[in-house]
């Protein structure tokens, strides 16, 4: 019975071809009726092995297309403004989230887009909360392998003990509480992508081990000698200066250059303030959705301290920041909602003190501007009346002829604590006595 023609033709077959050939191989040989099962099940195997060869093929062809295309620059003279971000989202390229026109974050997507169709290791560094963990699975999903399981490991939570068991998985028995067998994060992450984040607080002895799977891509159970293959993509991300790690003696130099063959830096947040109006707006539809509420809106003086907030926290503060406001405000979120560690300390002022300056408040109306001139004379007005009457809020209600509780919900929207100066004026009160 002629079961398959292995004339494949010239260099024009592709790969698609020979794997449907294959495809109608295998499904002739599971039903025919004429072979022993025995042979139909040596041929299928055989079938098997050559699907997984030429899988493993496509995929060297891939490297080697983006690896020998043309590279486009990375930052084109005169380019105007947007088209590179308009260019990878043109390209129908994988992004979760929402970025600006940062030329170093702009650099960083364009590496990890042309890295992405290779199986090359990508080495992901950055200030915590920059998103090195999304930069992963944006690599993964724009890669061959984003149907294939993603695995996710956090290096520095691991026990140093347990660390081998976690990684490359046990036999029953192994050590004390090995009930059973278990996969490691390796085996799990087989023909798919294991990102390993934190790389840089694993300890020397993971490193070796480490070092062996990158090398001859094999792992080995705790308590077994038997040898597994494993075919893992591996990205791997730190917040640490790996090279410092490297001449302190704390990271193996030859691991640092097996992980590193692509390399991506993400920018912190305080070098991309373009991105922040952006991300203000994906993060409040994101926590209005979670919070069953409406978006949050922000008062001109709150909106205007996101815009230029240093964020040493960087996106994931960002994000924390509208999670808290859209919790903690009603309609309207004001500076009393942030969190006190971070409030602007504005010093308090006499109405008098002179014409405000708008332009570096950055206000974009005259209604903008007149409701933060507004703002500004209330709390002056406020301060200077609380250090009046010693911080008692019932006298000074009585002296402005206003009720104690409107008054109160003024001293809330501005952020003003009463017992400060009530503080003060015992502080004052004390001086006094003393001489």
């Amino acid at each position: 019975m002629k079961l398959f023609d292995q004339r494949l033709g010239g260099t024009s077959v592709t790969y698609a071809g020979v794997l449907e050939k294959i495809e109608i191989m295998r499904n002739t040989l599971r039903w025919a009726s004429k072979l022993e099962r025995a042979d139909i099940e040596k041929l299928l195997r055989h079938a098997n092995t050559l699907r997984d060869e030429v899988m493993q093929m496509s995929h060297k062809e891939r490297f080697v297309r983006a690896a020998t295309a043309e590279v486009e620059p990375l930052e084109p003279i005169e380019r105007p403004p947007g088209e590179r971000r308009k260019g990878l989202m043109d390209r129908s390229f994988i992004f979760e989230g929402t970025f600006g026109d940062n030329p170093k974050l702009l650099e960083s997507l364009e590496i990890a887009e042309k890295a992405a169709p290779t199986d090359l290791p990508v080495l992901i560094d950055g200030e915590s909360g920059t998103g090195k963990e999304l930069m992963a699975k944006v690599i993964h999903a724009n890669g061959s392998r984003a149907d294939k399981p993603y695995i996710s490991v956090n290096c520095g939570a691991i026990p140093d003990n347990l660390l081998e068991s976690e990684l490359f998985g046990h036999k029953k028995g192994a050590f004390t509480g090995a009930a059973n067998d278990r996969k490691g994060k390796f085996e799990s992450a087989h023909k798919g992508t294991i990102f390993l984040d934190e790389i840089g607080e694993l300890p020397l002895q993971g490193q070796v081990k480490l070092l062996r799977v990158l090398q001859a891509h094999e792992i080995q159970r705790v308590g077994s000698d038997e040898i597994i293959n494993v075919d893992t993509r591996i990205v791997a991300a730190t917040n640490k200066n790996l090279r410092k790690l490297i001449e302190e003696g704390s990271f193996r130099e030859d691991l640092f250059y097996r992980l590193s063959v692509i390399h991506v830096t993400l920018p912190p947040l305080r070098e991309r303030k373009d991105e922040i109006p952006l991300l203000i707006s994906f993060f409040c539809d994101e926590a209005a959705e979670a919070l069953k509420r409406a978006p949050v809106k922000m008062t001109p003086r709150l909106r205007d301290f996101m815009l230029h907030y240093s964020y040493p926290g960087n996106i994931r503060e960002l994000r924390n920041l509208i999670y808290r406001l859209s919790c903690l405000a009603g309609d309207m979120a004001d500076i009393v909602h942030l969190p006190e560690d971070i409030r602007p300390k504005a010093p308090a002022r006499a109405i008098t003190a002179g014409p405000m300056d708008i332009e570096a408040m950055k206000l974009t109306s005259l209604s903008d501007a007149k409701r933060a001139a507004s703002d500004e004379a209330e709390r002056a007005f406020l301060e200077h009346g609380l250090k009046e009457v010693g911080g008692t809020v019932a006298e000074l209600a009585r002296r402005c002829d206003m009720n104690r509780s409107h008054l109160q919900m003024l001293l809330k929207k501005h952020g003003i604590r009463s017992k400060d100066f009530r503080r003060q004026a015992a502080e004052a009160q004390e001086k006094g006595k003393a001489h």
